[in-house]
């Protein structure tokens, strides 16, 4: 059995789930801390959102490689690179599900945002255990 295959039949622990969480819940609260902080300096909302990402991406990326998805003697570059796509292709479809419910349905914006954070995140979650932090 290849490495591969190992690593996707590794079994879910609750430990794993809770972390996730955890850093994913940190990685939000920097997110919004630094739109929050950055738009009443003038900084334009589509900008800080960048910004904010950026910022939360770090933690994200850190986070995840050292507590969610740990693994000894692991090479950080290739991690790193699989991480940014998941990130960033999170990003993109947050932002586009998010539009679409907003523009084709009567959902309130709260009601929205959260159906798609939970989506994404889990969404980010498989791409992070079975691809970005993968045994390879």
């Amino acid at each position: 059995m290849s490495s591969t295959r190992h690593a996707a039949a590794k079994p879910v622990r609750a430990r794993e789930v809770l972390a996730f969480g955890v850093v994913g819940a940190t990685a939000f609260l920097v997110h919004f801390a630094v739109v929050a902080a950055t738009v009443p300096l003038g900084v334009a909302p589509l900008l800080a959102n960048v910004l904010g990402f950026l910022a939360a991406f770090a933690v994200s990326f850190v986070g995840h490689g050292r507590w969610s998805f740990p693994a000894e003697g692991r090479p950080v570059a290739p991690a790193l690179r699989r991480f940014a796509v998941v990130a960033v292709s999170g990003f993109v479809l947050n932002e586009s599900a998010y539009a679409v419910l907003l523009h084709w349905t009567q959902l309130d914006y709260r009601v929205a945002l959260v159906i798609v954070l939970c989506a994404v995140a889990g969404l980010t979650w498989l791409a992070g255990r079975y691809w970005a932090f993968a045994h390879r």
